[in-house]
């Protein structure tokens, strides 16, 4: 009997010996099949739409700040100086678009800087725009409200770090709650070694004020990929406003024609160094301008994710736009 079952186990241990080569080999099948929804999940995008030009006024040819609504997008551009702005308003469905009026009569302001990028926000049922204008002191951020193609500037404000001013870049706003307006801004024009982030809270109805910051998390964009590949020179790329949706920020660099568009996840949460999302790039590489700069960007009106350019065919003939990037939806992430 000891006999029998001893060759019993004997053969049993061939048999799974005789079969392990196939149980590694479906092993690996599996390991295989759950990779492949995380590559196929990867998307890249290169082509866009335009949607309007957005043509210079006098000496104001510029394009700078933007951001977008349910229905219309809005941009600013500047002259050379920053001492005049205009503001233009898109229909993101028809393309109509309308340059604003200043509540003062004319159809420009001097109060905005840089104008690099804005945040729109309704509050209590009102429609209001603020504007990051590269300064520091009480012009730091400012207040604009606006009725149809109608705006006034109805608010300004200073912005610190550790008790010192501090000019900022970059602003969009992360939440609100029935007292507070939760603003996510940022510094810096190059990947390194700027781009650092940071939080600051302003009461609802404040007109005027100090918004205290405290630094939230850093980008690693020299580690990023755009289509699967890190970018050689990103140290010569140059980075202006940026987005914000659902707990994520999308944000361009340029470098002359090429302009890229980088995602970074779980903003609300962020400290640190983060990393960008290496299943999400957008680029552009433009053969009809040799500028093709992304100033900022958003996403509206079908989850598209829209944005403004300054293009150049030469240095004083510019064809700025909006437009927004063919087949992705925000959605799908």
């Amino acid at each position: 009997m000891k006999s029998m079952l001893t060759g019993r186990m004997r053969s049993k241990n061939k048999t799974l010996s005789s079969r392990k080569p196939f149980l590694l080999f479906v092993a690996s099948l599996l390991c295989t099949a759950m990779m492949l929804p995380s590559i196929a999940s990867a998307a890249y995008y290169n082509t866009y739409t335009t949607v309007a030009p957005i043509d210079n006024v006098g000496d104001i040819t510029s394009a700078q700040g933007f951001d977008v609504g349910s229905v219309y997008a809005y941009s600013i551009k500047v002259n050379k100086n920053d001492t005049k702005a205009v503001i233009y308003r898109t229909n993101m469905s028809t393309g109509a678009t309308t340059l604003m009026k200043n509540g003062d009569g004319t159809n420009y302001t001097t109060q905005l800087g840089h104008a690099n990028d804005i945040v729109l926000s309704t509050i209590d049922g009102t429609h209001y725009m603020f504007v990051v204008t590269t300064k520091v002191g009480s012009m730091s951020l400012v207040k604009l409200k606006y009725v149809g193609d109608t705006y006034t500037k109805v608010g300004n404000y200073t912005i610190k770090l550790n008790g010192q001013d501090k000019l900022m870049t970059g602003v969009k706003i992360t939440s609100k709650d029935t007292n507070n307006i939760h603003f996510l801004f940022k510094t810096g024009m190059k990947p390194e070694p700027g781009q650092i982030y940071f939080r600051g809270t302003l009461p609802l109805n404040a007109n005027s004020g100090i918004i205290h910051v405290t630094e939230a998390f850093r980008l690693n964009i020299a580690g990023a990929k755009v289509n699967g590949n890190t970018i050689a020179n990103i140290d010569l790329y140059a980075n202006q406003g940026f987005g914000y949706h659902n707990n994520s920020i999308y944000v361009p660099l340029t470098f002359e024609n090429i302009s890229i568009v980088l995602v970074y996840r779980h903003i609300s949460t962020a400290s640190g160094t983060i990393n960008a999302d290496d299943n999400l790039s957008f680029r552009i590489t433009s053969e009809a301008f040799p500028l093709f700069e992304i100033e900022s960007v958003g996403i509206a009106h079908g989850n598209k994710l829209w944005f403004n350019t300054n293009r150049r065919t030469d240095p004083n003939t510019g064809h700025d736009g909006v437009h927004y990037f063919n087949g992705f939806s925000a959605s799908q992430m």
